[in-house]
């Protein structure tokens, strides 16, 4: 069984994979500051009851990469591992000024998102710590996309800038019209963020028309993408999972 991790600044996912079907997967909190030795006790603790063979991995947060190279020194030499860097073969052409500057689980859900739709030009509308549109030409290459201050990231900064504002639960208000605070401050953040992504969308599929005359495919994943699925208008598909099967495709091109 290969067993994917996702490591992003706010959550990291795991997922064990038994061929092509994804049987289990996990999402913990990521600590930068843990040790090799304690991502151990707790990963391994999580896949005790699963007989690993493969690992692959990517991560956005540097101080954890560093650890999980030693986990994997210390705790999982015996098995093969795939680390999404640089030299490792994707399959995914970069178009952007900077290949270099692009991180790793934009990479894993562009081969992902081409290889599920591989009908045309998609976009992927990843909600994370920040909100990342990745735009993908109907040969699975990566064109570039926008990048936005996330959804949580933004009510913790407004509740920590506003005097008389706070932080609020997430869930969708009886209306758009907020009749206190609390509605008000919920309306705000997610029907406004499914207008920013549907008025990004939009904008993007102006230009993309432009070079291939076929509207794109949008795919929404990341932990916070149920927030605005059913409000947003652009989003077509939802595939919770996405970078962790970018992460066994890419895995299995390098085996």
């Amino acid at each position: 069984m290969l067993l994917t991790i996702d490591v992003g600044n706010t959550n990291t996912v795991l997922g064990v994979f038994d061929g092509d079907q994804l049987i289990k997967s996990w999402r913990v909190k990521t600590d930068p500051r843990n040790t090799a030795d304690e991502l151990w006790l707790q990963f391994g603790a999580l896949v005790a009851n699963y007989k690993i063979s493969g690992l692959a991995v990517c991560s956005t947060v540097p101080a954890t990469l560093r650890e999980l190279r030693t986990m994997i020194a210390n705790y999982l030499s015996d098995i093969q591992s795939t680390i999404v860097e640089p030299g490792i073969k994707t399959g995914v052409p970069l178009l952007v000024d900077n290949p270099k500057e692009i991180g790793a689980d934009r990479i894993v859900n562009t081969l992902a998102a081409h290889t599920l739709y591989p009908n045309g030009p998609s976009i992927v509308v990843d909600f994370g710590t920040s909100t990342n549109l990745d735009v993908i030409s109907p040969k699975g290459e990566f064109l570039g996309g926008a990048l936005a201050p996330g959804i949580e990231i933004s009510v913790d900064a407004l509740a920590a800038r506003a005097a008389q504002l706070r932080k609020v639960e997430l869930v969708l208000p009886r209306s758009v019209i907020g009749k206190n605070t609390v509605e008000a401050l919920q309306s705000g953040t997610i029907y406004g963020f499914a207008g920013q992504v549907d008025g990004l969308v939009e904008r993007i599929t102006s230009e993309l028309l432009e070079s291939y005359k076929e509207k794109p495919t949008v795919i929404a994943t990341g932990g916070l993408a149920p927030l605005v699925l059913g409000i947003s208008r652009s989003i077509e598909h939802h595939e919770p999972d996405l970078t962790l099967i970018g992460l066994r495709l890419i895995h299995e091109r390098n085996a």
